[in-house]
């Protein structure tokens, strides 16, 4: 009788350390918080709404956004670990659905934040890129003539986001009469939009204007100008509203940004997951919004 009492008392123990940990999210980024304010606010938001549930989180994210396999890799090593849902920002949508169908295969709750995967009935919580795009667009087109030669830094193109505001920014741009002479890719990454930009200016020596698919590249291209000494010449506008550009902006380098939100793509994106793993509906896509940022308004994202 008494090994019988031990042995219930010891599965109540078990249990009980099982209910005191809780449920765990898998918080997987496409870039490095540390190295970048946009990842650095998503992550501060999934761990306040972690805390305000009273749920575990991992945060993990690859050395850079283009390497694939470390991320494919850091979620099946989660998985292993039986997490309870997964809040992903696909470094490369195609090559990290079967990890998302082995997470769903799993139980896993899943959802997409930032940038729109391939799988269905995945939500994806972010923005709306190629609207946000058009919305700098515009903004160029009314402060710059008709005619005037623009030029495109864009993204890793493969991804959603950054083939959303290569597309909403070439349609915005066209539309209202202007002249894209250059396209190109510079991965997200400050040096090699710099590099790009360089290559740009060497053969359109008159260019009024650059649309830059996120800051980080959009400051590239302002070191580019001022080693040109073309900054009075050309409009440079970024996209995400990071403090450092609102800096630049106020600074009068930068001429204006993009907001976007992620600090909700962390907060939506932990809440919305743990909804899925519980078997509730959610919506199939959920916008966090954009507001453009200039010199009027850029205090507010400092």
């Amino acid at each position: 009788m008494k090994l019988k009492l031990l042995g219930l008392a010891s599965a109540l123990a078990i249990l009980a350390a099982s209910a005191a940990h809780g449920e765990t999210v898998l918080l997987s980024m496409k870039g490095p918080g540390a190295g970048n304010p946009f990842w650095a606010a998503a992550e501060a938001g999934a761990r306040e709404k972690a805390a305000e549930l009273g749920v575990d989180i991992v945060v993990l994210s690859p050395p850079t956004e283009s390497d694939v396999q470390s991320q494919i890799a850091q979620v099946e090593d989660q998985l292993v670990k039986n997490i309870d849902a997964l809040v992903i920002a696909p470094t490369d949508p195609n090559a990290v659905s079967p990890i998302v169908q082995q997470a769903i295969a799993d139980g896993v709750g899943v959802v997409f934040i930032d940038t729109k995967g391939i799988d269905e009935g995945v939500t994806f919580i972010g923005t709306d890129n190629e609207a946000g795009a058009a919305l700098a667009a515009e903004f160029i087109c009314g402060n710059i003539e008709a005619g005037s030669d623009v030029a495109i830094l864009q993204g890793i193109i493969t991804q959603s986001t950054g083939k959303a505001r290569a597309d909403g920014s070439k349609m915005g741009l066209e539309a209202c009469g202007l002249n894209v002479v250059a396209e190109q890719p510079a991965e997200w990454d400050t040096a090699k939009a710099q590099a790009a930009m360089e290559n740009i200016l060497t053969g359109n020596p008159g260019l009024k204007a650059v649309f830059a698919s996120n800051d980080n590249m959009a400051l590239g291209a302002v070191e580019a100008l001022k080693s040109a000494d073309m900054l009075e010449q050309v409009m440079v506008v970024g996209f995400d509203a990071n403090p450092n550009a609102a800096d630049s902006i106020l600074a009068d380098e930068m001429t204006a940004t993009v907001a976007q939100n992620p600090g909700n793509m962390g907060r939506f994106g932990v809440e919305n997951a743990l909804k899925v793993k519980k078997g509730e509906a959610i919506p199939a896509v959920i916008d966090t919004g954009t507001v453009l940022v200039t010199k009027e308004n850029a205090a507010d994202f400092q």
